[in-house]
């Protein structure tokens, strides 16, 4: 399929395209917002204004917020990645998942490993969340302090979920939508046009996740969710298949949620506070520390192992390539991009 443009635009030039196409289906996605609100709740432009302002004094403003959420990221963040790769001349498949099919145990290798961090990653949030700026950003450090006040709050009030309904959307509206949605632009765009224009995936991989935490506007998190990017970015980096990385980050999510859900129906033990950002106790995060990364060596080692008896992938400093009898039909993502491979000849380097 020819595209618009170039399969090989300039990363810059295609980071540039991914920001207006986000501005573009951000204003759709407002639209059909707009329309749908009308449509299920009755609520009229200058209502849904204030309904979006402050949502817990409306009776709707639960539903109409998740909503919100799950169209902004669908449409604002997958739809822009979607329709870039289409533009381009290439299919999903071949843009965001150039390895396929991989094994189902790979999926799960990527949510165990998430899980197994979760007690290590308690130590970053307790120091994160404490620390202090230099005296000369004093108000930097009080406007981050209130923005990081106003995302728990908001926060508090979408997980309040009095009813397995509201769980169930809290699943699929804060745990599967931004694991698709965030992943496409992070790890499938951002990441991949990184490696292009640096020529280095673990370049690539550490920039994508600080700009992943970065645009969250939650800097006493920051940290934190930035080991996280670098963790989904790697696992995407070697199994070259969106959906790993998927995998693991709605993993990260719904896990929270169902442990959130479990307290407050009273199933966990009194003393667990989804809201403390206190460490676990040392021995849980060395052993947690450990853990993760013999997963993440396990990881990279499955990750790089044939996926089938002529096709041979392998990890280079261009990021993966296949090498080995290639079928006329494969692709190969390189530092350079999603790559044909022609008939039996390598691929170069």
């Amino acid at each position: 399929m020819k595209g618009f443009v170039p399969s090989r635009l300039h990363p810059i030039l295609a980071l540039l395209l991914l920001v207006g196409l986000m501005f573009l289906c951000f204003c759709l996605a407002s639209f059909v917002l707009m329309l749908l609100t009308g449509a299920l709740f009755g609520i009229g432009l200058m209502e849904f204004g204030q309904v979006m302002q402050n949502p817990a004094r409306h009776p709707q403003g639960w539903a109409m917020m998740m909503l919100a959420q799950g169209i902004f990221l669908l449409g604002g963040f997958a739809g822009a990645a979607l329709v870039l790769a289409r533009i381009q001349g290439q299919t999903w498949r071949q843009y965001f998942a150039p390895r396929h099919p991989v094994p189902a145990r790979w999926l799960l290798l990527g949510a165990v490993l998430i899980v197994v961090m979760l007690p290590a990653m308690s130590g970053l949030v307790q120091w994160n969340a404490d620390i202090h700026f230099p005296r000369f950003l004093h108000d930097f450090e009080v406007w981050a302090r209130d923005k990081e006040t106003q995302a728990q709050d908001l926060t508090r009030f979408l997980t309040d979920f009095d009813t397995s309904t509201r769980l169930l959307v809290g699943l699929l509206v804060i745990a599967v939508v931004p694991a698709i949605s965030e992943e496409l632009v992070f790890r499938g765009v951002l990441q991949r046009q990184l490696t292009r224009w640096f020529g280095s995936y673990h370049t690539a991989v550490w920039l994508s996740a600080i700009i992943f935490s970065a645009i969250h506007m939650q800097f006493f998190g920051f940290v934190p969710r930035m080991v996280l990017g670098v963790v989904l970015g790697y696992l995407y980096a070697w199994s070259g298949n969106i959906l790993v990385p998927m995998a693991a980050h709605f993993t990260q999510n719904a896990v929270q949620l169902v442990l959130l859900y479990l307290q407050q129906r009273g199933t966990l033990a009194t003393g667990f506070d989804p809201d403390s950002t206190d460490a676990l106790p040392w021995p849980a995060m060395l052993l947690s520390a450990l853990l993760s990364g013999g997963l993440l060596v396990l990881a990279y080692r499955k990750f790089n192992q044939d996926l089938a008896p002529k096709v041979m992938h392998t990890l280079s400093h261009s990021g993966v390539q296949i090498g080995g009898t290639v079928p006329p039909a494969g692709h190969t993502l390189t530092g350079h991009g999603i790559e044909p491979a022609s008939g039996n000849q390598l691929p170069s380097g």
